[in-house]
């Protein structure tokens, strides 16, 4: 007796899925790690090379400025060539990039270097994160896209204890804090020859057995494709789509919800323990610690409240406490030190958690055909205002102090909030062909029986 076929969306969770997570997981971690260690061997090379404000801000923002160009370039690549291909070469880059570091002797090669890492990571980002979503069964697909928050944290930890036991190591130390991201990025490219390529994007290049012979590979022999829903009748789409009449404010909330997110927390953590000391901290590290043991549990938290909670009541209820805990953290006089790790430590906490998110909504957002360019899109606009925000505050901190700065940061936090009860919408436990009504979105309404574009 045969047994009973099922679409790749209700399959069961197998071990390629779980593959296919742990490969995309060398993203996140590079990325945590590569914002972890900038901020530690900063502390070295600023002195060393002279770096004034403007310079430091540059570097620490590098990154995440490539981030932008590579998010926007490649994942827009990504829906015409392919996502396999992108999700191969991103490594190469990084890998070859973070070995280069090592040779570095003026801030413009470091810029640079640092500026083609954040390209390849931003690729990576639209692309691994789509990858995975078309892959993933809708049961799973919240905690699997969120679990790689979880190594984003584990990376940014580790290279703040890296940082740590190197920095004592000589006035060079913080050449090797830079060139030690090749070692996880190299076995990252190792590891990831041989990934397939997404059986949804095959589906709209027309090439349907391709894609049929690796459902049955990977997901299963009874496993199958809707590819009449697949194909929308031939709909081809392009960037201009993305602000079309039913999809503007999916691309709107997306991008302004990831870069309230991540506006805080990218310039927070990378300058932690410039900010704990203009704090008044003298033993920064073991209060980096403390919060970055906040950072780890938070994440992981965040991958039962994906899993429990609704997308957009998790996102509503985390904005509201972020912005109160960080503005009542900006208040509070130097000294008070018992209080400030108390709140700072629930505003750590929180912020990761709800960083799981980031990671899921943007796969859930927008149709196949033009899945990779949307997550690229959202995810660019949220490195730009990282990079900015990461710039901007030693520079803001120098002029305007640290309260000021702060309180900015929680005003971002309070637009995120203002956004996500306007226009989030509730995206969980559909397939990734299914969206709001376009007309209730924001409300957060769901029409499970309408797709993205708007047709039964």
């Amino acid at each position: 007796m045969s047994q009973q076929t099922y679409r790749i969306d209700d399959a069961p969770l197998n071990k390629f899925h779980l593959r296919i997570t742990a490969l995309t997981f060398g993203s996140n971690f590079s990325d945590g790690y590569a914002l972890g260690i900038i901020g530690m061997a900063l502390s070295l090379l600023g002195p060393q090379m002279k770096l004034g404000p403007l310079w430091e801000g540059l570097i620490g923002s590098s990154a995440l400025i490539g981030l932008f160009f590579g998010s926007l370039l490649l994942g827009g690549l990504s829906d015409k060539i392919g996502r396999q291909k992108i999700y191969l070469t991103n490594f190469l880059i990084i890998t070859v990039a973070s070995a280069l570091q090592f040779f570095v002797n003026d801030p413009v090669t470091l810029f640079i270097l640092r500026i083609l890492i954040g390209i390849a990571l931003g690729g990576d980002y639209a692309v691994g994160s789509t990858l995975l979503a078309e892959f993933a069964p809708r049961k799973y697909r919240g905690i699997l896209l969120s679990s790689l928050n979880v190594l984003w944290t584990v990376g940014y930890v580790l290279s703040n204890v890296v940082g740590y036991y190197l920095e004592n190591a000589g006035p060079e130390s913080w050449r090797w804090m830079l060139v030690s991201a090749a070692i996880p990025a190299v076995i990252v490219l190792i590891l990831r020859i041989g990934t397939p390529e997404s059986p949804r994007w095959l589906v709209k290049m027309g090439r349907k057995e391709e894609a049929r012979e690796i459902v049955r590979k990977y997901i299963g022999p009874n496993a199958i494709m809707d590819e009449t829903v697949e194909t929308h009748g031939g709909t081809n789409y392009r960037l201009g789509d993305l602000f079309n009449k039913q999809l503007w404010r999916r691309t709107a909330f997306g991008g302004l919800f990831y870069v309230c997110q991540v506006v805080p927390y990218f310039a927070i953590y990378t300058f932690l323990p410039t900010i704990l000391d203009k704090m008044g901290f003298k033993e920064t590290f073991a209060v980096d610690m403390w919060l970055n043991i906040f950072l780890l549990v938070g994440s992981i938290a965040g991958l039962w409240s994906t899993e429990k909670l609704s997308r957009r009541g998790f996102t509503i209820y985390t904005f509201i406490i972020l912005t109160i805990s960080l503005f009542v953290l900006s208040l509070l006089p130097t000294g008070s030190h018992g209080f400030s790790i108390m709140v700072f430590a629930i505003f750590t906490f929180v912020m990761s958690a709800a960083s799981n998110l980031t990671l899921v909504y943007p796969a859930e957002l927008f149709p196949t055909e033009i899945r990779g360019t949307g997550v690229g899109v959202v995810t660019a606009i949220s490195r730009v205002g990282s990079a900015i925000g990461t710039f901007l505050l030693p520079i803001s901190v120098s002029s305007l102090g640290m309260t000021a700065s702060m309180i900015a940061m929680s005003v971002i936090l309070f637009i995120g909030t203002i956004v996500s009860i306007a226009w989030a919408p509730e995206t969980k436990s559909l397939g990734l062909n299914e969206a709001s009504d376009p007309t209730l979105e924001g409300a957060g309404h769901i029409s499970a029986g309408q797709t993205i574009e708007g047709r039964s």
